[in-house]
Protein backbone atom coordinates (compact mmCIF):
# COMPACT_ATOMS: atom_id res chain seq x y z
CA UNK A 1 0.00 0.00 0.00
CA UNK A 2 1.06 3.63 -0.62
CA UNK A 3 2.53 5.20 2.39
CA UNK A 4 3.32 8.54 3.12
CA UNK A 5 5.32 9.56 6.00
CA UNK A 6 5.13 13.63 6.80
CA UNK A 7 8.63 14.10 5.55
CA UNK A 8 8.86 11.57 2.47
CA UNK A 9 6.38 13.00 0.89
CA UNK A 10 8.19 16.63 1.48
CA UNK A 11 11.10 15.20 -0.10
CA UNK A 12 9.63 13.43 -2.70
CA UNK A 13 8.21 16.65 -4.24
CA UNK A 14 11.37 18.52 -3.75
CA UNK A 15 13.31 16.20 -6.01
CA UNK A 16 10.97 17.54 -9.20
CA UNK A 17 12.71 21.16 -8.01
CA UNK A 18 16.42 20.28 -10.28
CA UNK A 19 19.85 18.79 -9.27
CA UNK A 20 22.06 19.75 -6.68
CA UNK A 21 23.37 23.09 -6.61
CA UNK A 22 26.66 25.10 -6.72
CA UNK A 23 26.62 28.80 -6.45
CA UNK A 24 24.80 31.12 -3.75
CA UNK A 25 22.39 32.65 -6.66
CA UNK A 26 21.43 28.83 -7.83
CA UNK A 27 20.88 28.23 -4.27
CA UNK A 28 18.35 31.06 -4.19
CA UNK A 29 16.16 29.99 -7.10
CA UNK A 30 16.02 26.52 -5.86
CA UNK A 31 14.63 27.81 -2.99
CA UNK A 32 11.78 29.70 -4.06
CA UNK A 33 11.29 26.80 -6.59
CA UNK A 34 11.00 24.55 -3.47
CA UNK A 35 8.89 26.67 -2.04
CA UNK A 36 6.86 27.24 -5.15
CA UNK A 37 5.93 23.56 -5.75
CA UNK A 38 5.28 22.54 -1.99
CA UNK A 39 3.14 25.53 -1.12
CA UNK A 40 1.87 27.08 -4.46
CA UNK A 41 3.04 30.56 -3.13
CA UNK A 42 6.02 32.55 -3.04
CA UNK A 43 8.29 32.80 0.24
CA UNK A 44 8.52 36.31 2.13
CA UNK A 45 12.11 37.60 1.56
CA UNK A 46 12.78 36.33 5.33
CA UNK A 47 11.53 32.17 4.22
CA UNK A 48 13.69 33.03 1.17
CA UNK A 49 16.71 33.80 2.98
CA UNK A 50 16.40 31.21 5.69
CA UNK A 51 15.81 28.50 3.26
CA UNK A 52 19.13 29.67 1.45
CA UNK A 53 21.35 29.12 4.40
CA UNK A 54 19.79 25.67 4.61
CA UNK A 55 20.55 25.03 1.29
CA UNK A 56 23.97 26.17 1.84
CA UNK A 57 24.20 23.69 5.13
CA UNK A 58 21.83 20.49 3.67
CA UNK A 59 22.42 20.43 -0.10
CA UNK A 60 20.11 17.52 0.14
CA UNK A 61 17.01 20.24 0.29
CA UNK A 62 15.19 18.41 3.14
CA UNK A 63 16.17 20.58 5.79
CA UNK A 64 14.89 23.87 3.04
CA UNK A 65 11.64 21.71 2.52
CA UNK A 66 10.65 21.24 5.92
CA UNK A 67 10.96 25.30 6.68
CA UNK A 68 8.69 25.08 3.30
CA UNK A 69 6.34 22.84 4.92
CA UNK A 70 5.48 25.53 7.52
CA UNK A 71 3.76 27.68 5.47
CA UNK A 72 -0.25 27.13 5.89
CA UNK A 73 -0.83 26.51 2.10
CA UNK A 74 1.07 23.42 2.43
CA UNK A 75 -1.73 21.92 4.21
CA UNK A 76 -4.72 23.93 2.81
CA UNK A 77 -3.53 24.27 -0.47
CA UNK A 78 -1.00 21.41 -1.54
CA UNK A 79 -2.46 18.58 0.54
CA UNK A 80 -6.12 19.24 -0.09
CA UNK A 81 -5.57 18.78 -3.93
CA UNK A 82 -3.28 16.02 -3.02
CA UNK A 83 -6.14 13.74 -1.69
CA UNK A 84 -9.42 15.57 -3.18
CA UNK A 85 -9.59 13.33 -6.46
CA UNK A 86 -10.01 10.32 -3.94
CA UNK A 87 -12.95 11.45 -2.52
CA UNK A 88 -14.97 11.75 -5.99
CA UNK A 89 -16.04 9.13 -8.53
CA UNK A 90 -15.04 12.12 -10.85
CA UNK A 91 -11.01 12.12 -9.68
CA UNK A 92 -11.62 16.04 -9.27
CA UNK A 93 -9.65 18.71 -6.97
CA UNK A 94 -13.05 20.57 -7.26
CA UNK A 95 -14.30 19.84 -4.15
CA UNK A 96 -14.70 21.22 -0.69
CA UNK A 97 -12.70 20.05 2.11
CA UNK A 98 -14.35 16.64 3.66
CA UNK A 99 -13.80 14.24 7.00
CA UNK A 100 -11.91 12.48 4.11
CA UNK A 101 -9.43 14.91 3.02
CA UNK A 102 -8.91 16.67 6.35
CA UNK A 103 -8.55 12.97 7.89
CA UNK A 104 -5.60 12.69 4.85
CA UNK A 105 -4.10 15.94 5.95
CA UNK A 106 -4.33 15.20 9.96
CA UNK A 107 -2.42 11.71 9.34
CA UNK A 108 0.40 13.20 7.40
CA UNK A 109 0.84 16.32 9.63
CA UNK A 110 0.83 14.34 12.58
CA UNK A 111 3.45 11.28 10.74
CA UNK A 112 0.71 8.63 11.53
CA UNK A 113 1.51 5.10 10.12
CA UNK A 114 -0.35 5.83 6.62
CA UNK A 115 -1.90 1.94 6.84
CA UNK A 116 -4.14 3.47 10.00
CA UNK A 117 -6.14 5.59 6.65
CA UNK A 118 -8.03 1.84 5.91
CA UNK A 119 -8.45 0.52 9.22
CA UNK A 120 -8.19 3.06 12.00
CA UNK A 121 -10.68 5.01 14.08
CA UNK A 122 -9.56 7.64 13.35
CA UNK A 123 -11.71 11.33 11.90
CA UNK A 124 -9.83 14.78 11.84
CA UNK A 125 -12.56 18.01 13.04
CA UNK A 126 -11.84 21.13 13.36
CA UNK A 127 -12.17 22.96 16.60
CA UNK A 128 -15.28 23.60 17.56
CA UNK A 129 -14.19 27.10 18.92
CA UNK A 130 -12.62 28.00 15.73
CA UNK A 131 -15.23 26.95 13.29
CA UNK A 132 -17.91 29.51 13.79
CA UNK A 133 -20.03 30.71 11.21
CA UNK A 134 -21.22 34.49 11.10
CA UNK A 135 -22.75 35.33 13.80
CA UNK A 136 -19.91 33.27 15.65
CA UNK A 137 -22.07 30.22 15.92
CA UNK A 138 -19.76 26.56 16.22
CA UNK A 139 -20.27 24.89 13.06
CA UNK A 140 -20.20 20.97 14.44
CA UNK A 141 -19.35 17.78 12.53
CA UNK A 142 -22.56 16.64 11.49
CA UNK A 143 -23.25 13.13 10.05
CA UNK A 144 -25.53 14.50 7.79
CA UNK A 145 -24.24 17.03 6.23
CA UNK A 146 -20.29 19.07 5.10
CA UNK A 147 -21.10 22.38 7.04
CA UNK A 148 -18.16 22.00 9.24
CA UNK A 149 -15.75 21.59 6.81
CA UNK A 150 -17.01 23.59 4.21
CA UNK A 151 -17.17 26.29 7.27
CA UNK A 152 -13.54 25.30 8.30
CA UNK A 153 -11.65 25.91 4.64
CA UNK A 154 -13.56 29.03 4.29
CA UNK A 155 -11.81 30.39 7.52
CA UNK A 156 -8.58 30.70 4.84
CA UNK A 157 -4.86 29.41 5.40
CA UNK A 158 -4.34 31.56 8.35
CA UNK A 159 -7.33 31.15 10.63
CA UNK A 160 -8.26 27.66 9.59
CA UNK A 161 -4.74 26.52 9.07
CA UNK A 162 -5.02 22.87 8.69
CA UNK A 163 -1.32 22.54 9.74
CA UNK A 164 -1.96 23.91 13.52
CA UNK A 165 -2.99 21.05 15.62
CA UNK A 166 -5.06 23.34 17.40
CA UNK A 167 -7.28 23.85 15.12
CA UNK A 168 -7.41 20.70 13.18
CA UNK A 169 -7.79 18.22 15.36
CA UNK A 170 -7.42 14.15 15.81
CA UNK A 171 -10.32 12.46 17.11
CA UNK A 172 -11.32 8.82 17.25
CA UNK A 173 -14.35 8.06 14.48
CA UNK A 174 -16.45 6.61 16.76
CA UNK A 175 -16.76 9.09 19.05
CA UNK A 176 -17.69 11.76 16.41
CA UNK A 177 -20.09 9.75 14.22
CA UNK A 178 -21.53 6.92 16.93
CA UNK A 179 -20.65 4.00 14.97
CA UNK A 180 -18.60 1.36 16.75
CA UNK A 181 -14.66 1.17 16.83
CA UNK A 182 -14.74 -2.22 15.27
CA UNK A 183 -17.41 -0.90 12.67
CA UNK A 184 -14.67 2.16 11.71
CA UNK A 185 -12.29 1.41 8.98
CA UNK A 186 -10.37 5.30 8.29
CA UNK A 187 -11.67 6.71 5.35
CA UNK A 188 -13.77 4.33 3.75
CA UNK A 189 -15.87 4.77 6.94
CA UNK A 190 -16.35 8.07 6.52
CA UNK A 191 -19.34 10.58 5.29
CA UNK A 192 -17.34 11.71 2.19
CA UNK A 193 -16.43 8.06 0.85
CA UNK A 194 -20.20 7.20 1.34
CA UNK A 195 -21.29 9.94 -0.51
CA UNK A 196 -19.11 9.40 -3.15
CA UNK A 197 -18.91 5.16 -3.27
CA UNK A 198 -22.04 3.99 -1.31
CA UNK A 199 -24.59 5.58 -3.07
CA UNK A 200 -26.73 3.52 -4.86
CA UNK A 201 -25.04 0.76 -6.75
CA UNK A 202 -23.73 -2.47 -5.35
CA UNK A 203 -20.93 -0.93 -3.73
CA UNK A 204 -18.09 -2.08 -5.46
CA UNK A 205 -17.33 1.65 -6.35
CA UNK A 206 -16.23 1.48 -2.93
CA UNK A 207 -13.77 -1.46 -3.44
CA UNK A 208 -12.12 -0.16 -6.84
CA UNK A 209 -11.88 3.33 -5.60
CA UNK A 210 -10.20 2.10 -2.66
CA UNK A 211 -7.71 -0.20 -4.63
CA UNK A 212 -7.31 2.81 -7.53
CA UNK A 213 -6.62 5.33 -4.23
CA UNK A 214 -4.61 3.46 -1.86
CA UNK A 215 -3.33 0.21 -3.81
CA UNK A 216 -2.08 2.55 -7.01
CA UNK A 217 -4.06 0.11 -9.67
CA UNK A 218 -7.33 -0.46 -10.88
CA UNK A 219 -9.04 -4.09 -11.44
CA UNK A 220 -8.25 -4.32 -14.96
CA UNK A 221 -4.85 -4.56 -14.86
CA UNK A 222 -5.02 -7.32 -11.73
CA UNK A 223 -7.80 -10.14 -13.39
CA UNK A 224 -7.05 -13.40 -13.04
CA UNK A 225 -9.48 -16.16 -14.80
CA UNK A 226 -8.05 -18.88 -12.64
CA UNK A 227 -9.67 -17.50 -9.41
CA UNK A 228 -12.24 -19.45 -7.37
CA UNK A 229 -16.09 -18.06 -8.48
CA UNK A 230 -17.96 -19.15 -5.72
CA UNK A 231 -18.32 -15.86 -3.94
CA UNK A 232 -19.44 -13.96 -7.48
CA UNK A 233 -23.04 -12.54 -6.48
CA UNK A 234 -26.12 -13.26 -8.18
CA UNK A 235 -26.58 -10.44 -9.80
CA UNK A 236 -23.62 -11.02 -12.13
CA UNK A 237 -24.68 -12.61 -14.82
CA UNK A 238 -22.61 -16.18 -16.39
CA UNK A 239 -24.02 -15.40 -20.01
CA UNK A 240 -23.65 -11.61 -20.70
CA UNK A 241 -25.44 -11.51 -23.96
CA UNK A 242 -25.83 -14.68 -24.08
CA UNK A 243 -22.95 -15.85 -24.49
CA UNK A 244 -20.93 -17.74 -21.72
CA UNK A 245 -17.55 -17.16 -23.11
CA UNK A 246 -17.73 -13.31 -22.25
CA UNK A 247 -17.85 -14.39 -18.34
CA UNK A 248 -15.54 -16.92 -18.55
CA UNK A 249 -12.45 -15.12 -20.36
CA UNK A 250 -13.61 -11.53 -18.40
CA UNK A 251 -16.07 -10.75 -15.82
CA UNK A 252 -14.96 -13.65 -13.90
CA UNK A 253 -11.35 -12.21 -13.83
CA UNK A 254 -12.12 -9.42 -11.71
CA UNK A 255 -15.21 -10.56 -9.71
CA UNK A 256 -14.09 -13.76 -8.51
CA UNK A 257 -11.64 -11.49 -6.46
CA UNK A 258 -13.53 -8.61 -5.66
CA UNK A 259 -16.20 -10.06 -4.63
CA UNK A 260 -14.46 -12.29 -2.17
CA UNK A 261 -14.03 -8.50 -0.33
CA UNK A 262 -17.45 -7.38 -0.77
CA UNK A 263 -18.71 -9.42 1.96
CA UNK A 264 -16.82 -6.47 4.55
CA UNK A 265 -19.24 -3.80 2.87
CA UNK A 266 -22.66 -5.77 3.93
CA UNK A 267 -23.82 -3.89 6.53
CA UNK A 268 -22.73 -0.29 5.07
CA UNK A 269 -24.89 1.87 3.37
CA UNK A 270 -25.58 5.44 2.11
CA UNK A 271 -28.91 6.95 3.58
CA UNK A 272 -31.03 10.25 3.51
CA UNK A 273 -33.29 11.62 5.49
CA UNK A 274 -37.02 10.83 4.63
CA UNK A 275 -40.22 12.16 6.12
CA UNK A 276 -43.44 11.87 5.02
CA UNK A 277 -42.44 10.01 1.85
CA UNK A 278 -40.28 12.64 0.82
CA UNK A 279 -36.56 12.32 0.52
CA UNK A 280 -34.34 14.97 2.04
CA UNK A 281 -31.25 14.52 -0.61
CA UNK A 282 -29.05 17.19 1.05
CA UNK A 283 -28.80 14.79 4.11
CA UNK A 284 -26.77 11.96 2.88
CA UNK A 285 -25.40 9.54 5.71
CA UNK A 286 -23.51 6.46 6.25
CA UNK A 287 -25.79 3.71 7.95
CA UNK A 288 -24.26 1.11 9.56
CA UNK A 289 -26.41 -2.29 10.22
CA UNK A 290 -24.48 -4.96 12.32
CA UNK A 291 -25.95 -8.37 11.39
CA UNK A 292 -28.33 -7.48 8.64
CA UNK A 293 -27.13 -7.03 5.17
CA UNK A 294 -27.93 -4.18 3.40
CA UNK A 295 -30.78 -5.04 0.64
CA UNK A 296 -28.39 -3.77 -2.13
CA UNK A 297 -26.29 -6.99 -1.54
CA UNK A 298 -29.05 -9.17 -2.89
CA UNK A 299 -30.63 -7.53 -5.96
CA UNK A 300 -30.91 -8.44 -9.38
CA UNK A 301 -31.07 -12.12 -7.82
CA UNK A 302 -32.37 -13.77 -10.69
CA UNK A 303 -29.75 -12.76 -13.52
CA UNK A 304 -27.52 -15.85 -11.97
CA UNK A 305 -30.12 -17.83 -9.03
CA UNK A 306 -26.74 -20.35 -7.83
CA UNK A 307 -24.76 -17.43 -6.95
CA UNK A 308 -23.18 -16.14 -4.04
CA UNK A 309 -25.23 -15.17 -1.29
CA UNK A 310 -24.20 -12.34 1.29
CA UNK A 311 -25.46 -13.39 4.44
CA UNK A 312 -22.61 -11.47 6.42
CA UNK A 313 -20.12 -9.22 6.58
CA UNK A 314 -17.34 -12.05 6.25
CA UNK A 315 -14.92 -11.41 3.37
CA UNK A 316 -11.84 -13.94 1.51
CA UNK A 317 -8.55 -12.99 -0.11
CA UNK A 318 -8.34 -15.34 -3.37
CA UNK A 319 -5.87 -12.59 -4.69
CA UNK A 320 -2.94 -13.97 -2.17
CA UNK A 321 -2.75 -17.19 -4.85
CA UNK A 322 -1.72 -16.79 -8.61
CA UNK A 323 -0.52 -13.43 -10.52
CA UNK A 324 -1.54 -11.27 -7.48
CA UNK A 325 0.42 -12.48 -5.17
CA UNK A 326 3.04 -9.87 -6.65
CA UNK A 327 0.81 -7.37 -4.70
CA UNK A 328 3.23 -8.27 -1.76
CA UNK A 329 0.43 -9.71 0.94
CA UNK A 330 1.40 -9.69 4.69
CA UNK A 331 0.66 -11.61 7.70
CA UNK A 332 1.91 -9.02 10.00
CA UNK A 333 -1.22 -7.95 11.30
CA UNK A 334 -3.73 -7.41 13.81
CA UNK A 335 -6.46 -9.98 13.50
CA UNK A 336 -4.86 -12.14 10.23
CA UNK A 337 -5.93 -15.22 9.62
CA UNK A 338 -5.36 -17.72 6.88
CA UNK A 339 -7.17 -21.20 5.51
CA UNK A 340 -5.08 -23.95 4.49
CA UNK A 341 -5.71 -22.95 0.99
CA UNK A 342 -3.59 -19.58 1.69
CA UNK A 343 -6.39 -17.12 1.31
CA UNK A 344 -6.73 -14.63 3.98
CA UNK A 345 -10.12 -14.21 5.41
CA UNK A 346 -11.90 -12.44 8.34
CA UNK A 347 -15.30 -10.58 9.10
CA UNK A 348 -15.33 -6.84 8.88
CA UNK A 349 -14.51 -4.01 6.75
CA UNK A 350 -11.86 -3.39 9.33
CA UNK A 351 -10.18 -6.23 9.39
CA UNK A 352 -10.39 -6.11 5.17
CA UNK A 353 -8.82 -2.99 5.64
CA UNK A 354 -5.80 -4.20 7.77
CA UNK A 355 -5.27 -6.77 4.69
CA UNK A 356 -5.00 -3.95 1.77
CA UNK A 357 -3.20 -1.79 3.73
CA UNK A 358 -0.38 -3.88 5.25
CA UNK A 359 -0.04 -5.31 1.65
CA UNK A 360 3.17 -3.69 -0.83
CA UNK A 361 0.74 -2.54 -3.47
Amino acid sequence: MLKIPFVALSVGLVLLTGQAVIADTEQRRQAKRIHDRLTGTPPSEGVLAEMETLLTNDPTGKSAAEKALQDPAFYNVTLKNFAAPWTNEEQTVFTPLNDYTATVIGMIRDDIDFREVLSGDILYTGDPAVVVDDGNQSVDYSNFNNDHYVTLENLGPETGNLGDDSILVQQTQSAITGLDSAATAGIMTTRAAARAFFFKGTSRAMFRFTFMNHLCTDLEPIKDNSRIPDRVHRDVSRSPGGDSRIYLNSCVGCHAGMDGFMGAYAYYDLDFVEANDIVDETTPHLVYTPGEVQAKFLINENNFKPGHVTVDDSWINYWRNGQNALLGWTDNYAGFQIDEKGHAFGTGVKTMGRELSNSDA
